[in-house]
């Protein structure tokens, strides 16, 4: 019964994490003087609708993963096919919550951590798609660690989840105005800062070191992958969140020990 509420809850919260997910970066590149720039749209309005015909969806059309399936994949007005990545990020969030609690157990340190991996999920996603990080989620990232962490939710003093904040922030604003500096060229965006000030603040400053190692190490594996089957994009950019937040997933999961040996940092291991 505990499991099946946690994928309950999980698949409720995927739902939301589509509506992050769709409409939070079309929030955040709005234009404020457009001819549309009166008409309300956020997270809450207007309400869901077919992404093709706008046709205003029904409360059965909305239940998560059984609407998908009832409807076999379609819109049950236009029959236009439904993205697959809608009933996926459900499933994921609802199997992500699962493994929390089994991890954790059924708590609040579970709840911690379960929406911890649920905000990288979105923000994962979110820079996959439009390369943006917004900062309603990073902020929020950086503000649940520190409360967390205050409140005696996390195994991390609070004196650390603040140096984790702030050197995350640091070491990568330090790289990337270095790289500016020397190459004229910006490598990476204050997006990626935040980010990591705000797994610092879940994870404290000990685990930077290794998180950033494995986040460098897959991207560059994946980037050569795509390069060598022609997949990567012409200016050979990809969004480093995505690695960002898998590495610091990973670290939640496993441990600081075993990454950082299998990177050969047995100082942390």
């Amino acid at each position: 019964m505990t499991w099946l509420i946690a994928f309950g809850l999980g698949l409720l919260v995927g739902s939301f994490v589509n509506v992050v997910v769709h409409r939070l970066p079309r929030m955040v590149m709005a234009e404020p003087n457009t001819a549309h720039a009166n008409q309300r749209y956020d997270l809450c309005w207007p309400a869901s609708h077919c992404p093709q015909c706008h046709t205003p969806l029904k409360w059965h059309h909305n239940i998560p993963l059984l609407s998908f399936v009832w409807l076999k994949g379609r819109c049950g007005f236009c029959q236009q096919a439904i993205h697959p990545l809608y009933p996926l990020l459900e499933v994921i969030t609802a199997l992500t919550w699962v493994a929390c609690a089994w991890h954790w157990g059924f708590n609040v340190t579970a709840l911690c951590w379960a929406l911890f991996a649920t905000t990288l999920l979105a923000l994962a996603v979110i820079d996959w798609q439009t390369t943006l990080l917004p900062d309603d989620l990073t902020q929020a990232l950086v503000w649940g660690g520190l409360i967390a962490s205050a409140s005696g939710w996390l195994p991390l003093r609070l004196d650390q989840s603040v140096w984790g904040a702030v050197m995350g922030y640091g070491v990568l604003w330090c790289v990337a105005t270095a790289f500016e500096h020397i190459t004229g060229k910006q490598g990476m965006g204050a997006g990626d800062f935040k980010l990591l000030a705000g797994l610092g603040a879940w994870l404290g400053p000990l685990a930077l070191i290794p998180l950033l190692m494995l986040a460098s190490l897959s991207g560059a594996i994946f980037g050569l992958t795509l390069k060598f089957i022609d997949r990567l994009h012409p200016d050979g950019y990809i969004p480093f969140g995505p690695f960002l937040a898998a590495a610091g997933l990973l670290i939640a999961v496993v441990g600081m020990g075993p990454i950082a040996e299998w990177l050969g940092w047995s100082f942390f291991a």
